[in-house]
């Protein structure tokens, strides 16, 4: 029968011939029960609230005359939420027949390979982002207007109904969004997730000494 998250923690860190005090045993159980339990319950609220917001991006879109920004925005969330939705049913798949130590050690795998991957998609997601907000303004009638006001007498820098230096700025800005993309999605992770990540590291580093010993 497959072992509970709980009946893992109960075997201790360490093996069993290992000579260290059960109180201390206890304590490191409990703070990687705390620990797991924690980025379960940030990461399911983090998804929750996204799709939510999807909506609410959708609805606003359509009041203020930028529905292409809406429905762009509408699609990433949810595409978003749906890869890392099977990214946390791997979660599920670590093997619990095990200590708590190398639970430990396995649920941390998991999350760095779901970091590379959030990293990976974040060098297109912030340059969809920009797009997509630019793509919002320019299919509105009022910057239609604007655009036709600034730019209607300088057909030299207009190709195709575009502004070249407006084109190149928005080239330039979807480069840097690329290869800084996924810095920024660390700088995001760091704050949402930071402590827990800081205290899983180390609580392996801290189990890791005293299987040293």
């Amino acid at each position: 029968m497959e072992k509970s998250i709980e009946s893992i923690w109960k075997e201790g860190f360490l093996q069993s011939d290992a000579m260290v005090a059960p109180k201390l045993n206890n304590l490191y159980n409990q703070k990687s029960i705390h620990i797991i339990d924690k980025f379960k319950r940030i990461f399911r609220i983090n998804l929750n609230a996204l799709v939510v917001f999807s909506f609410i991006v959708l609805i606003a879109s359509f009041l203020v005359k930028l529905p292409v920004m809406g429905v762009l925005m509408f699609i990433l969330f949810n595409v978003l939420v749906f890869v890392n939705k099977r990214l946390f049913k791997g979660l599920e798949k670590i093997d619990k027949n095990v200590s708590s130590y190398q639970y430990l050690k396995s649920f941390d795998t998991w999350m760095q390979n779901q970091i590379a991957v959030n990293v990976k998609m974040s060098r297109y997601i912030y340059p969809y982002i920009f797009m997509a907000m630019v793509s919002g303004f320019w299919f509105s009638s009022p910057m239609h207007e604007s655009f036709d006001r600034v730019f209607g007498g300088y057909q030299p820098y207009i190709v195709f109904g575009i502004p070249v230096f407006w084109a190149l700025g928005m080239l330039i800005a979807l480069v840097v969004l690329g290869v800084f993309g996924g810095r920024i999605y660390k700088w995001d992770l760091n704050l949402v997730y930071g402590r827990v990540l800081k205290k899983l590291a180390e609580l392996i580093s801290d189990m890791e000494d005293l299987r040293a010993e």
